[in-house]
């Protein structure tokens, strides 16, 4: 691939809210999947892994359970004399969280434990850091992995839309419905599907407001 054919493939990835009725192969789920394991990670640790929901059902039970995290933070916030704060939580933040009600497949992305030669033999004896700094170590290289899917998912005539509403409130009750470990943390959720909608270009920042090269 031309580096201009990279470039525009990476450009022209959008988070797709609103899916198309048409199932997602399993073939296709399994190539995605395949495409994220090459992301690097630290050590080689390859702390990822991928449980894909297909079933409309549970999706959408995966969506109520969001929702009533929400309205629950949201009475917690009215008791403490916050309503505006609380109607903005399930007005405008609530639809985005669970913008993936309707596509045809959630993949939830998994950070799983840090473990490496290194850390057995030199980092923890050494007691180089604390152990939520591996759980972060974890959650990085999973984020690299989710990244290769998105794009190949894009490549693939798929669209993506990856959210952390999910995580960020009912972690719990959805490892619970999905029978995962608790020594695994669920990094973020994306939406999979054939896209039904084309949003145009956001805004980016300009390079040298991001850029400092050190020479």
């Amino acid at each position: 691939m031309e580096y201009t054919e990279l470039k525009e493939l990476i450009q022209g990835r959008r988070s797709i809210r609103k899916f198309a009725d048409r199932p997602v192969s399993h073939e296709d789920i399994r190539e995605l999947i395949d495409c994220a394991r090459y992301a690097p990670s630290d050590t080689n640790s390859q702390t990822w892994e991928f449980v894909v929901v297909t079933n409309q059902d549970k999706i959408r039970e995966i969506e109520k359970m969001t929702w009533g995290e929400l309205h629950r933070r949201a009475e917690e916030a009215e008791q403490r004399g916050l309503s505006r704060e609380a109607r903005l939580l399930l007005k405008s933040f609530g639809p985005y969280a669970t913008a993936f009600a309707d596509a045809p497949a959630l993949i939830v992305c998994l950070a799983t434990p840090y473990q490496s030669k290194f850390r057995e033999r030199i980092f923890d004896p050494i007691g180089l850091v604390n152990d939520e700094v591996w759980r972060e170590e974890g959650i990085k290289s999973s984020c690299l992995a989710s990244m290769n899917l998105m794009l190949a998912a894009h490549a693939r005539g798929l669209a993506t839309c990856p959210m952390t509403g999910p995580v960020l409130l009912a972690e719990k009750p959805l490892c619970e419905y999905l029978g995962i470990e608790e020594s695994k943390q669920v990094n973020m959720v994306i939406a999979l599907g054939y896209p039904s909608e084309t949003p145009g270009k956001l805004a980016r920042k300009e390079v040298d407001e991001i850029l400092t090269i050190v020479s």
